[in-house]
């Protein structure tokens, strides 16, 4: 029996995206993290301070899946544009592009030895390629609606994909035949995951579910009905553990798949959560919404699991099977948290060669039960706006200012020293909203250079074909 993990901290949080971030996903080494948006850019972020991010430039619509291959090399990006591309995510960011699918093209993913992509799209196809050349391979074609989403299993023997035609169905990859197809009655599945021991499936759903399958005796093992919204994305912990979810409810919900509860909701995002992903060795996680943020979480369960998390991953497939559905009640244990600005983006356009955070943390509070069926869980929350002010959900909004008093008089700091330190992060703030505006200032900028240099393009062209007439 393993004891309770730590909770959640918030680490950082990027802002540079222009509009809803709908995919994360971390590199092998944790030295970056790609993101997807509604803006049609794909971003490069380094998680070591001080490092500037990249804005790639090349899809014409929006971004809507982004990977790291294995080894960390090339990115993968599928767009509504109906194109994926693969980057380098350097600053150079060499980028080749290949039109997929007749239709938008909703995922993207690696198989385990990098050699192969899965392709989803709302042509209702799903799609075999190599990565070298991007040479497509083979269809499979099934579904009778949009395909939302397709992955490797991590053998590479099998995908699984989820369409709006309210089936989940797993593939032979070598035969190329569907071998079993679960179905959804109530919504749709948004998103699937396999389970790290190739055994197991999950399934965000658009009725406010997440189910987790058995692939073996296609029986469901698990039903949290823990949301309040759609269910948009999930994750498996790589140790087969836990599994975090992201709804449009606003929150986050990591769950306990071993006992069968629901561990925490995080708050941070304002608005629908898009995507959630963890990082290759679980010690951290992300999260992209609507709200243009993305957030980067450390979870602390290696330091209550040790190494039981690598020894459990293929236990858990079978102990999930004796666990009933889990319906959880919610207790709020607000936190104190600070706030920093975000770091600057660098913007790289080109042809064929397209390139283009700050630290918070949650206090613990409470303990939870033990019960299958009644469950108490921590309930975390975070706020972020674009003037940094820290905000703590069933508080009365505080000031830095006021915040950095009550902590440091707890602390018996002198008072002359407190009243310098508070005075310090008075500046700070005035020097963050000064940064927030001229960012805004310069996208505004930007977006009139932009339109300046399509109405030049046009005059051009009108006084070419007059002079050709």
């Amino acid at each position: 029996m393993t004891s309770a993990p730590s909770d959640p901290t918030l680490e950082r949080h990027f802002k540079g995206h222009r509009d809803t971030v709908t995919t994360v996903d971390f590199s092998c080494n944790m030295k970056q993290i790609a993101t997807g948006s509604m803006d049609s850019c794909v971003m490069i972020w380094n998680t070591k301070p001080q490092m500037r991010a990249y804005r790639f430039d090349g899809h014409k619509d929006a971004v809507l899946s982004v990977q790291f291959s294995p080894s960390g090399h090339l990115v993968a990006s599928a767009s509504r544009d109906k194109t994926v591309r693969l980057w380098v995510p350097s600053m150079k960011a060499e980028s080749t592009s290949f039109r997929a699918h007749t239709a938008t093209v909703r995922s993207v993913n690696f198989s385990g030895d990098g050699q192969n992509l899965v392709t989803a799209s709302d042509d209702k196809t799903i799609k075999v390629w190599t990565v070298h050349r991007q040479k497509f391979l083979f269809s499979l074609n099934q579904h009778i609606n949009w395909v939302r989403c397709a992955k490797f299993s991590p053998d590479d023997r099998l995908i699984v994909s989820s369409s709006d035609d309210k089936t989940i169905k797993l593939w032979d990859k070598n035969s190329r035949e569907c071998i079993h197809s679960f179905y959804e009655h109530a919504g749709y599945a948004n998103h699937v995951d396999f389970h790290p021991s190739g055994t197991c499936i999950a399934a965000a759903s658009t009725d406010n579910s997440v189910k987790v399958w058995d692939i073996r005796s296609h029986k469901m093992l698990q039903h949290y009905q823990v949301h309040s919204g759609v269910v948009n994305s999930l994750f498996f912990h790589p140790g087969g553990n836990f599994l975090i979810t992201a709804s449009s409810d606003s929150t986050m919900k990591i769950l306990d798949l071993v006992e069968g509860k629901l561990l925490y909701t995080l708050h941070g995002h304002q608005g629908p959560v898009n995507c959630v992903a963890f990082s290759r060795t679980g010690e951290y996680f992300a999260s992209g919404g609507s709200d243009e943020q993305v957030m980067v979480w450390k979870s602390n369960f290696d330091s209550a699991e040790g190494n039981d998390g690598v020894r459990l991953q293929h236990k858990t497939a079978f102990s999930l099977q004796a666990l009933p559905a889990s319906s959880t009640a919610h207790l709020s244990h607000p936190s104190v948290l600070r706030s920093q600005a975000s770091e600057p983006t660098e913007h790289f356009t080109g042809q064929d060669s397209h390139t283009a955070a700050h630290t918070q943390s949650a206090s613990r509070s409470g303990s939870h039960s033990k019960a299958t069926q009644s469950h108490s869980h921590r309930h975390l929350s975070t706020s972020s706006s674009s003037t940094h002010q820290t905000q703590t959900r069933g508080l009365p909004q505080h000031s830095s200012q006021v915040q950095a008093q009550s902590q440091f008089s707890d602390g018996g700091v002198p008072p002359g020293l407190a009243s310098t330190l508070e005075h310090i992060i008075g500046q700070l703030d005035i020097l963050t909203q000064t940064v927030s505006i001229l960012e805004q200032r310069l996208t505004l900028t930007e977006d009139k250079l932009k339109e300046c240099l399509e109405n030049q393009m046009e005059i051009g062209l009108h006084l070419q074909r007059r002079e050709e007439a």
